[in-house]
């Protein structure tokens, strides 16, 4: 059969099943918001409270390079085909995403070759928005690893060590990701406490900010020491206020493409 008679089929399928889905549509909203509050009842008897910490991804999110991240073009609209088809075009290292060690080592794990195992952990949330609130290039450092440490106990192993400098509220801000004199300036960690997240057994780090490593490092130390050691890192988290110190489980939706370095994914975190 060729190829045009093959879409002239679905052209006319569409359209015949057109006004089934309009009549049914209620019914299935309806029948769907009943299946999703008896989910709902089901996950808070067994898991709790579950929080979103993915930013929106569009070509208006900030990005390192400053070019848009993500383009969409509808290649196929429902009005005239009965069905809608974007295509997309993505940077790996924009939005909410994933730096595998591939990303700052040449032979390193690609990100889909992490281990599954690693992708569900304890979260572990160290908070330095007063700091960052007076140096826009403020770091997590081994002190406040350590004081960390002694106010919620010891870090698990395979632990994700997020930290909260408040930056997630300033997106769609200039100041989210550089000075008034185009510098970059937003948190990060310091190495010296990603060393010893990486002598813990911490099997990720994320910021809520561009870069693992702070806006005026000029060597990106974090970068090129934790991702190399197999471990990896997650920039531009959000609602890290909504979730406590200790005692949430994040779930890291990494994306599976051959040989990436990384990619943008769904980060959601459960207590």
């Amino acid at each position: 059969m060729c190829n045009t008679c093959i879409i002239e089929g679905v052209k006319a399928s569409a359209a015949s099943r057109r006004s089934f889905l309009i009549k049914s549509a209620a019914a299935g909203a309806a029948a769907l918001a009943a299946s999703m509050v008896s989910a709902k009842e089901t996950l808070a008897q067994s898991s709790g409270k579950v929080v979103d910490l993915t930013h929106v991804y569009d070509d208006k999110f900030p990005t390192f390079s400053g070019q848009p991240g993500i383009t969409a073009e509808k290649i196929v609209d429902f009005k005239k085909d009965g069905y809608t088809i974007y295509k997309l075009t993505i940077f790996e290292h924009t939005g909410t995403h994933i730096d595998a060690p591939l990303h700052f080592t040449e032979a390193g794990t690609s990100v889909a070759d992490l281990e599954p195992q690693t992708l569900v952990c304890p979260l572990c949330v160290i908070d330095i928005k007063a700091k960052a609130k007076d140096d826009p290039n403020a770091a997590v450092t081994k002190a406040d690893v350590e004081a960390w440490v002694s106010a919620n106990g010891e870090i698990p192993k395979g632990a994700c060590v997020a930290m909260n400098s408040g930056w997630a509220a300033k997106v769609g801000d200039p100041s989210f990701r550089n000075l008034p004199d185009g510098n970059f300036a937003f948190p990060g960690f310091a190495k010296e406490a990603t060393d010893m997240l990486a002598e813990i057994g911490a099997a990720a780090i994320a910021v809520d900010t561009l870069s693992l490593d702070p806006g005026n490092s000029k060597d990106f130390a974090v970068h090129y020491s934790w991702l190399p050691g197999g471990r990896y890192g997650i920039e531009n988290v959000n609602n890290l206020d909504a979730v406590p110190a200790k005692g949430a489980t994040v779930f890291v939706g990494a994306p599976k493409h051959r040989g990436g370095t990384g990619g943008p994914a769904r980060i959601i975190a459960t207590m």
